[in-house]
């Protein structure tokens, strides 16, 4: 998720059953259906998991629909867990994310708006449905409350954006100003909107152009006239133009990145429908032994798509350079050469020929501007570069350690001694801490403590959350030098308020020290990198100087051998190439603590399904 400026509140993830009341057509284009059920109140899910009712306080707070297959009269679901939905493997569950349009508590009645467009089993199902229908919906995952301190909005977003804009402009504070672009397919499709004296809206019409192919509420964004004072922009449609908006507010009017809230709702791409129904997706055809094999171990496509991230062929392409000639002189490359590259890239449906010697991204080279996917893939990138270490695989299998600096030349620690990777690095951890670090201050996880020492990356984020949670609390981050040089410069902005920040310190010292007294150590997700006895050397440091009934509260991802994930295996196997470790399992971990003399009082999950280790000090003999 973007880092942004809006607060997170994390919601338990539920799987619920709900009931179609009512339909009507907003327009042309639009059709609401409004659900209700017993299950938007609270609720024992059928396993005995007690679950909380419904609640959505963000004006772009989404959903997940679950959808039968083709063929089958249910669908496929997630399980209900205690703290997670737990999803099935062989098929998946069908499903489609949509806005939360209207939720009236005591009612009981939610609206979703779905787009009426030409294939697709939401739409199919939405303009099908009629009252006593029933479906099963989960989330949100996540609300976001409005950003504080903005003077004015900027909002742009096409069809699929407007249950969203809509919502924001009935929640605006009657004061708030705004200038709002919406893009409709025809005219027809206006909404009556809230108006509010301070807000500007402009509706832009297609007019029978493709949508997201035409650039009209890219256009109409950038040659707005800018308001003086903070804004905060929120943008979503199809990618593209999300994606081209984005880039003109950071690059062109000086947008912070935090202060964009941005989501790309759709990419443009062919649908085949089934030749039964013509409303609904074909689901994705039986692929042979052959071909999956084929396409786990093909390397040169790999290779060649890592290529042009690093030679910056998809940013090129998405800006209008679109020769081969003009392309390779940019990108600092042979031309003959380039062209073989890109000749490749078409036949892998990543570009387009457009004309001779002229290419264009695909929707899936689309994908290839996305800076977190551009960050795995070149091995600059925070995630690339640790992805660099695959290739010693063969040697770390072989002998069980990091084989790393075999590939590179240096060991990974060396790689997070530079300030430029660290800064990167926990600039890319503290985007995802506050769906943890939330959950954590608003449960009782902290109670009673007075001072909270921590090992994390992303560490301010925590430490803002607690602070400003536990009016008596202060903070200890314990960060190495790199770390905290960032610490120090990134805390005033992730803690803005001067009188909690006084209640935050940084201090330089590793994990293997004995840190502060305290009543608390938190540490998380520090151990894959350290093999298990440096692992237990660390804890049982965390727990020299914890005061009478202190804790360790201990947050560390494990690989669950009964439910193998692709993902869980390949973040295993760079541990171990990178730093000869990797994920442990749920025993391996038991063992670590054991090891460190320390044994655990509890384990709470909390937020999206994280699991909080509580240890102590193990009773002597």
């Amino acid at each position: 998720m973007p880092k942004t400026s809006r607060r997170l509140t994390v919601h338990p993830p539920t799987l619920r059953e709900v009931e179609v009341v009512r339909t009507v057509d907003l327009t042309p284009g639009m059709r609401r259906v409004t659900l209700s059920g017993e299950q938007l109140r609270a609720f024992t899910s059928t396993d005995g998991f007690a679950r909380p009712a419904f609640a959505s306080q963000g004006f772009d707070d989404d959903l997940g629909f679950y959808f039968p297959y083709p063929g089958q009269s249910d669908p496929v679901l997630p399980v209900q867990g205690e703290a997670k939905l737990i999803t099935p493997k062989g098929p998946r569950p069908l499903s489609r994310a949509y806005t939360v349009r209207r939720w009236d508590p005591e009612a009981g009645e939610l609206d979703v708006d779905f787009v009426k467009h030409g294939v697709g089993v939401a739409t199919a199902w939405a303009y099908r449905a009629g009252p006593g229908d029933r479906i099963h919906l989960s989330g949100p995952r996540t609300s976001k409350a409005f950003p504080a301190g903005t003077d004015w909005w900027l909002v742009a977003g096409d069809d699929t954006a407007l249950p969203a804009i809509g919502r924001l402009l009935d929640e605006l504070p009657s004061d708030a100003r705004a200038q709002v672009f919406i893009e409709i397919a025809e005219d027809a499709h206006r909404q009556e909107l809230r108006e509010l004296p301070g807000v500007e809206v402009t509706w832009l019409v297609r007019a029978g152009a493709t949508a997201g192919a035409a650039a009209p509420l890219t256009e109409a964004v950038r040659g707005t006239q800018w308001w003086p004072g903070q804004t905060f922009a929120w943008l979503a449609g199809e990618h593209t133009a999300v994606r081209d908006i984005r880039r003109h507010l950071v690059e062109d009017r000086g947008v912070p990145k935090e202060d964009i809230d941005f989501a790309g709702y759709w990419r443009r791409s062919a649908v085949v429908a089934l030749e039964a129904d013509g409303a609904v997706p074909d689901p994705e055809r039986t692929v042979t032994p052959f071909q999956k094999l084929h396409d786990l171990t093909g390397l040169v496509a790999p290779v060649a798509i890592r290529t042009a991230v690093e030679l910056g062929v998809p940013d090129l392409l998405s800006r209008g350079v679109t020769g081969v000639a003009e392309l390779a002189a940019k990108a600092g490359a042979d031309e003959r050469a380039l062209g073989k590259l890109l000749r490749y890239l078409h036949t892998l449906d990543v570009v387009t020929e457009t004309e001779p010697g002229r290419y264009a991204l695909t929707p899936v080279g689309d994908v290839l501007t996305l800076e977190f996917i551009a960050d795995r893939l070149h091995s600059t990138g925070v995630v690339g570069r640790e992805m660099l270490g695959i290739h010693g695989l063969t040697e770390s299998v072989r002998t069980g350690r990091p084989a790393y600096a075999s590939v590179t030349g240096r060991t990974f620690a060396d790689v997070r001694t530079e300030q430029d990777y660290e800064d990167r690095h926990l600039e890319r951890l503290a985007k995802f801490q506050p769906a943890l670090a939330g959950p954590i201050a608003t449960s009782d996880l902290l109670a009673g403590v007075r001072h909270l020492v921590i090992h994390s990356g992303g560490a301010g984020a925590h430490a803002r959350e607690y602070v400003a949670a536990h009016e008596n609390l202060r903070v200890t981050i314990c960060a190495l030098p790199a770390q905290a040089d960032w610490l120090r410069r990134d805390l005033p902005d992730t803690i803005p308020d001067e009188r909690q920040r006084t209640r935050v310190g940084v201090l330089e010292q590793s994990v293997f020290e004995p840190g502060p007294a305290a009543d608390a150590v938190l540490i998380s997700r520090a151990f894959k990198n350290l093999p298990d006895a440096d692992a237990a050397h660390a804890l049982r440091r965390a727990a020299e100087n914890l005061t009478p009934g202190g804790r360790v509260l201990l947050i560390e991802d494990v690989f669950d051998t009964d439910d193998l994930d692709e993902h869980d295996g390949e973040e295993d196997l760079i541990g171990l190439v990178c730093h000869g470790s990797g994920l442990r399992t749920a025993a391996e971990l038991d063992a670590v603590i054991a090891r460190a003399g320390l044994t655990r009082s509890s384990a709470r999950t909390v937020g999206l399904g994280v699991t909080v280790h509580e240890l102590v000090r193990a009773p002597a003999d």
